[in-house]
């Protein structure tokens, strides 16, 4: 593995985390956003992950400073990608966006790129055809919070070249992951597979009434000992991707999706209720309830 220069499109909760994580490791990352807007709000979250790399990690003021140095922002598509070994897409979860951009994105990346999508629920198979390089094409999934929960999820698809595969997993485990090879494509990779329909059933007994997100929490972390229960893992995650979920289920016919993506619709994101990256989702920030030496009594 000769990767040198890593682009990451979409500069998102994840997006970011997985900018600053590679730059941490040594890396030259360019992060591409749409606008100038979307790379402010970049700027400001990778700021943001700086004491949570010292803390976790304990890195030093000098390593996370120099990681941040590592990072360049762009807004055109064809200067993020000009020098890129491998670019890594994080972009919203949703068919059409997705699409276009690998069209735009087979017209201006160098031949010898690499692509991998970060999609958590789509499959690679769905864009391959956009791409223009179908064997140099792969899925690269992370966790939220990559520093600490550190997987990489490296799926092909039935026309990846099997060295790039190769390639992919070094390149994860050269930036602090468990590399976590996936050797069929699956819809939900491992994690989203066991997580989803977990999360799901969360919802659904929010939504039919049957009890509220902190007595659904405490169950789940009292009978399991897990540090988090669902609606705060959904806090985490950013309550748009749900509802963006949801919303598809809906679509193809879904009623209990339709249910959970209304009221996703007009009790969270409509009332600017977006979790922890804005302070307020199911929880209050930066002091959520479930973190009360109390709250599992």
């Amino acid at each position: 593995m000769d990767y040198k220069h890593i682009t990451v499109a979409g500069s998102g909760v994840l997006g970011s985390q997985i900018a600053f994580q590679t730059a941490f490791n040594g890396f030259n990352v360019s992060v591409y956003d749409i606008n100038d807007e979307a790379l402010d709000r970049a700027k400001e979250r990778l700021n943001d992950l700086k004491p949570r790399y010292q803390a976790d990690l304990e890195a030093t003021q000098e390593e996370v400073d120099a990681a941040y140095g590592r990072i360049s922002f762009y807004s055109n598509l064809a200067k993020a990608v000009e020098n890129a070994d491998l670019i890594i897409e994080a972009i919203p979860e949703i068919v059409e966006i997705k699409t276009n951009f690998y069209k735009e994105l087979a017209k201006v990346a160098p031949e010898k790129t690499i692509f991998a999508t970060n999609s958590s629920t789509m499959l690679p198979s769905q864009f391959v055809e956009y791409t223009g390089r179908p064997e140099k094409f792969l899925a690269l999934h992370f966790a939220n919070e990559i520093w600490k929960n550190n997987t990489a999820e490296i799926m092909k698809h039935p026309g990846t070249n099997t060295e790039v595969f190769e390639e992919v997993i070094e390149f994860a485990k050269a930036i602090g992951m468990v590399a976590l090879p996936i050797h069929k494509e699956q819809p939900g990779y491992i994690l989203n597979s066991l997580l989803v329909p977990f999360l799901d059933a969360a919802q659904n007994l929010l939504v039919n009434g049957i009890a509220d997100p902190e007595t659904i929490d405490k169950t789940w972390m009292i009978a399991t000992g897990a540090p988090n229960g669902p609606f705060a893992i959904l806090d985490i995650v950013g309550i748009n991707t749900p509802y963006n979920l949801s919303l598809a289920k809906a679509e193809a016919g879904d009623k209990k999706a339709a249910k959970v993506a209304e009221y996703l619709k007009t009790e969270f994101l409509d009332k600017g209720r977006l979790g922890i990256q804005n302070g307020k989702g199911f929880y209050e920030y930066p002091n959520p309830s479930y973190m009360n030496p109390d709250f599992l009594k």
